[in-house]
């Protein structure tokens, strides 16, 4: 009986040990991918408490000092770093390479613009049922299996762009068949859809959309490529949430002219008017998770703003920084916030840190975060680390940022 028992204990120890060693490596496979990149000065996120330890092997290029520094040979001219980890200081688990860039500003931004942008198609943001002349009715998603968020490309092989298009092309088919052109995803499909004649004229009862306009915040922008990234989160279709697929866009140059103030369970929101529209400043070539991005006009002011470095996740703490914003007129003012939370290895890549507005003028004045301030840069000792995204709908007084870098890496794709 007592072996039993002793056995019994022994499974249960040896379970939670592997449980341990099996929980511990996971975290490190999330705390360290088999890529990470730095920026020469920065420093390697290591919690010395872990019960690991992280140091470059022996016949590397340099050393990892106790407080995440690497100092590096000078005398050598590589700028890769093979980090060993072990578990205990003795099982070695995973070798990770780190990548040393070279220091590169940007201008950090927090001017207000005006943003159009242009949809790929015609955006589906909604099916009605509609009745013909006769009292029966019908309804394209049931009938043809059309949804919201489908994208029209074509009508009779005619491109769609506008909604007016469309329109003009129901109306005058006498209800005859019309081959739409849609896309779902990554899948395209035809489908021949009859006009129903109701009192009104013809009508498919779908509702479209051709594109989005609105005021933002222009994040940062690079001098040497004109590229620019703004608002750190995607444009979205108000009705389906989903975002819009773009086929192009422009910045123009806008003002704020007034302030809805942000409350507990109701956002506030900038109100801002377009200057000069006909004249853009900058276009819109991508509308990604992490925000809009483009190049600006040579002649463009923003690009001779402040200049900041730029700061990588894993030298971002916890603790003071401050917002560039323009929550009034066409003036940027510096606002002062707390970083509450840095999550590094999230996987949602725009809610990245959790940020409180601490600044009593922009308290009394905004409430904290609204809309029309997402994209406004956040500076942490001199240097560029991320934007903010969003407001906590509960809270107006926090909200979350993105790292600099995430946008960063989606800018680097359109050049």
């Amino acid at each position: 009986m007592r072996v039993l028992r002793f056995k019994k204990r022994l499974m249960i120890f040896l379970s939670l040990i592997l449980l341990t060693i099996g929980i511990i490596t996971a975290e490190l496979n999330l705390r360290y991918p088999k890529d990470l990149y730095l920026y020469f000065g920065e420093k390697l996120y290591h919690n010395p408490a872990l019960p690991y330890t992280a140091g470059v092997p022996a016949g590397g290029v340099g050393m990892l000092d106790s407080d995440g520094t690497i100092k590096r040979d000078t005398s050598l001219l590589d700028n890769e770093y093979n980090i060993e980890l072990k578990l205990f200081g003795i099982i070695p688990v995973k070798t990770v390479n780190v990548n040393l860039l070279p220091e590169k500003n940007f201008v950090a931004s927090g001017k207000t613009v005006g943003i159009k942008l242009f949809c790929e198609g015609l955006m589906c943001v909604g099916i009605s049922e509609i009745t013909d002349k006769n009292g029966r009715v019908y309804n394209l998603e049931s009938l043809y299996g059309i949804k919201a968020g489908d994208i029209l490309i074509s009508a009779n092989e005619i491109p769609l762009n506008a909604t007016e298009e469309l329109g003009s092309i129901v109306s005058k088919s006498e209800g005859n068949p019309i081959t739409l052109t849609f896309k779902r995803g990554d899948k395209t499909f035809k489908k021949e859809v009859v006009p129903i004649e109701t009192d009104d004229g013809f009508k498919l009862g779908i509702w479209v959309r051709d594109g989005a306009a609105g005021i933002g915040t222009l994040t940062f922008s690079d001098p040497d490529s004109l590229s620019f990234g703004a608002l750190g989160h995607p444009i979205t279709d108000a009705d389906t949430g989903l975002i819009m697929p773009a086929s192009g866009g422009e910045i123009t140059d806008a003002t704020v002219v007034g302030i809805n103030k942000g409350l507990s369970g109701a956002p506030g929101e900038l109100k801002g008017v377009f200057k000069n529209s006909s004249k853009p400043i900058g276009d819109i070539d991508k509308n990604t998770e992490k925000g809009i991005y483009g190049k600006l006009n040579e002649t463009c002011s923003y690009l001779n703003g402040t200049e900041y470095p730029i700061c990588t996740k894993n030298s971002i703490t916890e603790g003071k920084a401050h917002i560039l914003s323009n929550i009034d007129g066409e003036t940027v003012e510096t606002f002062e916030i707390e970083i509450k939370r840095v999550m590094r290895y999230n996987i949602d890549n725009f809610k990245d840190m959790v940020i409180e507005i601490t600044d009593e003028k922009l308290l009394s004045q905004t409430g904290g975060i609204v809309q029309g301030m997402s994209g406004s840069p956040i500076i942490q000792n001199g240097k560029l680390v991320g934007a903010v995204t969003h407001v906590f709908v509960n809270d107006p007084t926090k909200g979350y940022g993105i790292f600099i870098e995430n946008m960063l890496e989606e800018s680097e794709k359109i050049k």
